[in-house]
């Protein structure tokens, strides 16, 4: 009998510890950052004060921390060597200044705490505990930060006196249920980080036009910005722009920014940005704010970004789930780079000059569906980056195809007779096309599993919307779209992997995908 207890008791213990693993977890961060920038010596100045919270059941020692600026330091970085591989960007890095984030001295619950860079990366260090971090609790960080910003040749950084700042704090790696995830800057390569709040403070010059993630506090400001940003919008085919001008040349001002529920902040600046503003009405009657900021002298094209972005938001609040930030915004970015964008929570930069306005709308598009595809649904994009660049194309392809009836990457090439089909036949068409071009990497490589740019974009953006549009004609597309809402409601704000996302489609659609998942590890085409 005690034998059989016995048994009976292991039983339970196994169920329930195999339970209590399958408990989702995430870590949570509240930032507080007060930043200076220098615009003649192109630097920043910051103060990071971090709420970092351990929901996870392990005892943390120790916290790893991205420094990425420091990526731009020298040519040593993983970075610089990443980028050397590839003709054009070697000449850009000729060209380009260095730059680099020091000054750290961090405190843990107001004790000093020592960091050591890796061995192997200078934009990653590893920051000690004073004290284990047991589940459930949490500490405050602290620490002085100064960033000497590089050229704008990889995401972040200024060209002449327009500021692009992104990924320019000391950020904590994330820590989730498959460990940590602390890997360096890479241009080829994207982001994972922890969600949470930022409250940021930025001070600069008075003349400064600044869009950010999250919602300007200061209302004199925001209020100037929305009826700038209108009056450009609704007088945009006539009259004069109206631009922002300041009644303090010369002085500084401090701009409060707030954000919920997002995992990054970013912040673009310019003296001459254009301004355009109006609220988007959604499907179930929520109104959201839309800005773009743009060049005086930059592509024309621009005078109907806020329209493009409206209409992306529209779309993929219908097709996924409604859009749930308060704000979105497009920014134009130095019009001597054509990198076409990088995508922050609430807001995206562009660098697409020369677009015209159907292609301009398709890379607006693209950016403002990564608010899906990376900003609410926190893939990994180091490891999977199909799961937000590939997905997003091949809404992107719908979008396209539903408000031109074309396809981008064949712009004017596309044969006329297509125009006049139906969408349904029209993808189809396009999807039969695409199919037959060779693409030897599988969908599930990592971001670093491809020898050269080409490749990368091919199969993570255009072969994945290829296998899901597979996954479209297997399923119908109602199916689909109900399996991808249910997705986007269980697994917004969260950090999803690729079994995450086939149990939560299987579950919606009721079918077994294993065939259909199976293609992702696919060599080749697809057919």
């Amino acid at each position: 009998m005690a034998r059989f207890v016995l048994i009976i008791s292991f039983i339970l213990f196994c169920s329930t510890n195999l339970k209590s693993q399958q408990i989702y977890w995430q870590q949570e961060v509240h930032y507080s950052i007060d930043v200076t920038l220098n615009d003649q010596k192109n630097t920043l100045s910051g103060k990071l004060t971090l709420n970092y919270i351990n929901h996870s059941p392990d005892t943390l020692y120790f916290l790893w921390f991205h420094i990425w600026p420091n990526a731009y330091k020298n040519t040593e970085t993983a970075l610089y060597k990443q980028l050397s591989k590839d003709d054009e960007s070697k000449r850009k890095l000729k060209k380009a200044a260095p730059g680099y984030l020091d000054s750290l001295s961090f405190t843990i619950n107001s004790q000093p705490a020592t960091f050591e860079y890796d061995p192997l990366y200078i934009d990653i260090v590893k920051l000690q505990l004073p004290q284990p971090l047991l589940p459930n609790q949490q500490i405050i960080i602290k620490s002085p930060f100064f960033v000497k910003l590089p050229s704008y040749f990889s995401r972040s950084g200024y060209d002449g006196q327009q500021y692009m700042i992104c990924q320019w704090y000391p950020k904590p790696a994330v820590y989730d249920r498959k460990g940590w995830h602390a890997f360096p800057y890479l241009d080829q390569g994207e982001f994972y980080s922890e969600y949470g709040t930022f409250q940021v403070t930025i001070t600069l010059p008075e003349e400064y036009v600044v869009g950010a993630t999250g919602i300007l506090q200061n209302k004199s400001e925001s209020d100037l910005y929305k009826s700038i940003g209108y009056n450009n919008f609704t007088n945009k085919e006539q009259g004069p722009v109206q631009f922002y001008r300041t009644k303090n040349p010369g002085k500084t001002k401090s701009l409060l920014f707030k954000a919920d529920r997002v995992h990054d902040f970013a912040w673009f600046a310019d003296k001459n940005f254009i301004i355009q503003y109006d609220t988007i009405q959604l499907p179930s009657g929520k109104v959201t704010e839309a800005f773009t900021y743009f060049q005086p002298k930059g592509n024309d094209a621009w005078r109907n970004s806020l329209r493009f972005v409206k209409d992306a938001t529209r779309s993929y609040s219908s097709w996924l789930g409604e859009y749930p930030y308060p704000v979105v915004q497009a920014v134009e970015g130095p019009k001597n780079q054509s990198s076409g964008g990088m995508e922050y929570p609430m807001i995206t930069l562009i660098t697409s000059p020369g677009a015209d306005d159907e292609t301009l709308d398709a890379v607006i598009t693209h950016e403002v569906g990564h608010n899906w595809f990376y900003s609410i649904l926190g893939t990994n994009e180091r490891e999977n980056p199909w799961m937000d660049e590939g997905l997003n194309t091949y809404y992107q392809f719908r979008y396209e195809a539903t408000k031109y009836h074309g396809n981008t990457l064949f712009g004017k090439n596309i044969p006329k007779e297509f125009r006049l089909l139906s969408v349904t036949d029209l993808l189809d068409r396009i999807y039969s096309m695409l199919k037959t071009i060779p693409a030897k990497e599988p969908i599930s490589s990592s971001s670093t599993g491809f020898a050269n740019k080409d490749d990368y974009s091919f199969v993570v953006y255009v072969k994945t919307a290829i296998w899901f549009f597979i996954a479209e004609t297997a399923l119908g597309k109602e199916e689909l779209d109900k399996g991808m809402k249910a997705y986007f409601e269980k697994w917004k704000f969260k950090h999803p992997y690729p079994e995450d996302f086939k149990e939560t489609l299987e579950t919606a659609t009721g079918k077994n995908l294993d065939d259909l998942f199976a293609l992702l590890n696919k060599e080749g085409s697809l057919e």
